[in-house]
Formats: C-alpha cells, structure tokens, sequence
C-alpha cells in the first residue's frame, strides 16, 4: 500500500518531516482555508503541493497523495435549488485536481457534523489517550443541554433517565467540555458550532429523512462521479462515523447496503469507496473482510484503525490499531489480495493509498505543552503506522510467494 498520514497544513503541530521519517511517502491534505463550496483553483492546489514537495531535493521524497477532504456543501445535502452551482463548482475543482496530477478524493455526506464523539481524552489501561462515544453522554447533550424537540424519541427510556440523573450532577466545567467536544467542527479546524445557533442547522433537515438524503447523495454522485471517471480520479465516499442516526439526523454510508446502493447510483470506477475499518467496524453487522472481497474495485483509499464497543453497543472508543473489534489481520490480508490482483490483470494504478487513522496520545505527545488536533497526535499514529506496516509486509511476503506459484488464480479474481 502507499503509506501515507493526514495533514493539516502550515499550522499542523505535526510537521511534514515528522510525516517523511515516519515512513510515508504520501500526504493526506486539503486547502482546508477555502470556504466550503468554493472552487478549488489551479493556483492554490499547486501552491499546496509545492509546500509538500518542498524538501524533496535534500529528503525522502513527498507528495499530496489524496485530497481529504473535498467539502460537499449543505445545500447538495438537502437537496436546494443551489446545489446545481455548488455541484458545478465540484466538478471544476475535480479537473483541476486532475490537472494537477492529484488522482484520489475523498468526501462525505453527513449532514450537520462530521464525525462526533463525546471524550477526546480517554485513559486507556496503559495511560495513553483515545477518543470514545458514550451513547449516555450524547443523550445529556441532547436531552438536557441542547434540548432538542422530540429527543426523547431517540433514547432508550432508561438512557434518558440516566442522562437526567447524570446531568444534574455534572459541574459547570464537565458540561462546557462536553458541549465543546459535541459541537466540534470538521477535522482541521479548531472552530465549533455556536450551541445557541445549532438548532437552527438541525432544524433545516426537519423535511429530509434518510429515503430524502439518500436521494439528494444519488444525485449529487451522479453528476459529479462521470466527471471523475473522465479525468481519471477515484472519488470515494468516507462512511458515517459513528455509524448509525445522531440529533434526529439520517445517516445514510453505515452499511453494506448503504454502500452498494450508492456504487449502484452511478456504476462507474470512479465512484468508490474510503473503506474505513474504524467507522463501519462500529456495526457488528459490518462484514469488513467481506466488504472489501466484494467492493475491492471500487476501493481508492483506506483508512485503517479500530474501534472498541462497550457495554451498550453504541459505546465506543478507539483501540490500538491490531486490537479492538476489526479483524484487522483478514482486513489487510483482503486489501493485498485486491493489490495482487491488480498486478496481476495490468492495471495502471495497484498501490492503495492507506493512512493509519485516529492514533493515541502517548509519550511525548500528552505533554501539556503539545496542542494537536484531536485523533492526529503524531507518535499514536506512528505507532500504528509502524503495526500495519509490520503486518502489511508479512502478509504480501507470504501471499506473493502463493501467487507465483498460481499467477492464474490472482488473475481470475
């Protein structure tokens, strides 16, 4: 796989040289400053890239490997009249990524937030740090700090009673944290959600359940994936995180089906995946190995991690990345199938870009003077970098050993 970590940009704490002497050859990034909706031009993606190759004459050499993300704006979600432009606006910045050598693109399409949890801080048995959900804390948001119309609906009787019970013990600090942590904004950025202007957003999805969103996703894939194919870039869709409805909001990637549907919408190469083990590893009903047997062709990017299910099922917390719920060792074992098998039927581009996603604060890094963005602490990922690699490497030493001894198979696959 092409081995590659997220970065952030000129204010990331982790530096493109902690990224290189990590062992990567790619970088995961976007021009996060643009507003969303906007055209990315020619001359900002260039100006990114240059920034990443910058030391590539003296050092191992970089590139910007995937955009992630390309924001899809509100607007295509709920299906406005304005989507059309910002559909447009999408489809340029496709050809000029293309333009400028850039082949993989991620996105997402979940309404309101992006990925939540409710703990960016959760000691782990060895004293390291993890991100975590708990289902409890997300009903005190909702129930008793938000107070959202109709909440109660969405809890488990004795979930909401707890929640009150919890709430009315909680000091004023304990609720601003977990207000802060519920309303962060998208990766990248150290803005959140104003709390008294957030109903507003949920309110403008009252009309839209999960049949209307799915539709407004089909749309929007359909006018922008040909695009895509045309211009050789794998677009590729992340799941939702977690994967199941949160604030009365539809979620509409969580599972197998969600994702077949969607390749179905437009059946093209371009329209692909973000297979990521975390988020759909979430879903015990998720068969991840599997998935990738069955989508492998439509899989441009992987982001490998492990989540955790607690006591109630939708309580979760990130694991060690060979840990936790995914089967991470028949996961890798299926992607490097997927490589051999394009190897094997000549196609141009075989190498998957994976970044090891949602490390550990650990050693240095839960110095109180370090400040990185939540999930993206340097060392965590390292380490898991460095456990992927290791069990990357033994897998493709022993499967490429079984291929030249049956070519033909990997062929047929």
């Amino acid at each position: 796989m092409l081995h590659t970590m997220r970065w952030f940009g000129p204010n990331d704490p982790v530096s493109l040289f902690d990224i290189r002497q990590a062992g990567c050859a790619g970088v995961v990034t976007a021009l996060h400053h643009l507003p969303v909706g906007a055209l990315w031009p020619v001359a900002e993606i260039q100006a990114r890239q240059q920034l990443v190759e910058a030391a590539n004459a003296t050092h191992s050499p970089l590139h910007w490997a995937v955009v992630e993300s390309l924001p899809v704006h509100e607007d295509i979600k709920k299906g406005r009249p304005s989507r059309d432009e910002y559909i447009r606006n999408y489809q340029q910045s496709l050809r000029n990524l293309a333009a400028c050598g850039i082949r993989t693109v991620c996105y997402n399409f979940m309404p309101v937030l992006d990925w939540s949890r409710t703990d960016l801080r959760y000691e782990m048995p060895d004293g390291s740090r993890a991100l975590r959900f708990v289902w409890q804390d997300f009903a005190v948001f909702d129930l008793c700090i938000l107070k959202r119309p109709g909440a109660e609906a969405d809890y488990e009787p004795a979930v909401a009673e707890a929640a009150r019970e919890q709430f009315a013990t909680m000091s004023p600090e304990a609720i601003t944290q977990l207000t802060n942590t519920t309303l962060l904004g998208l990766p990248g950025s150290e803005e959140a959600f104003e709390l008294a202007t957030f109903q507003d957003y949920l309110n403008e999805y009252k009309a839209i359940d999960a049949a209307a969103l799915t539709a407004n996703l089909h749309y929007f894939i359909q006018q922008v994936a040909p695009v895509a194919e045309e211009v050789g870039i794998g677009l590729c869709i992340h799941p939702d995180d977690p994967p199941f409805p949160l604030l009365g909001l539809p979620r509409v990637v969580s599972t197998e089906a969600d994702l077949a549907g969607l390749l179905a919408a437009c059946d093209v190469r371009a329209n692909g995946l973000t297979f990521c083990t975390g988020s759909l590893g979430v879903r015990p009903d998720n068969d991840l190995a599997g998935m990738v047997e069955r989508f492998g062709s439509r899989i441009h990017f992987v982001h490998l991690r492990t989540t955790k299910r607690e006591d109630n099922p939708r309580n979760f917390h990130e694991a060690d990345h060979l840990a936790g719920d995914v089967d991470m060792y028949a996961v890798v074992r299926a992607l490097v199938e997927e490589e051999l098998r394009r190897e094997a039927a000549g196609e141009e581009k075989t190498a998957l870009p994976m970044r090891p996603d949602h490390g550990h604060q650990m050693l240095d890094d839960l110095s109180t003077n370090k400040r990185t963005y939540p999930g993206y602490s340097a060392i965590g990922r390292l380490r898991g970098l460095a456990e992927l690699r290791g069990l990357e490497y033994g897998l493709r030493r022993t499967l490429t050993e079984a291929e030249a001894s049956a070519p033909a198979a990997y062929a047929a696959r």
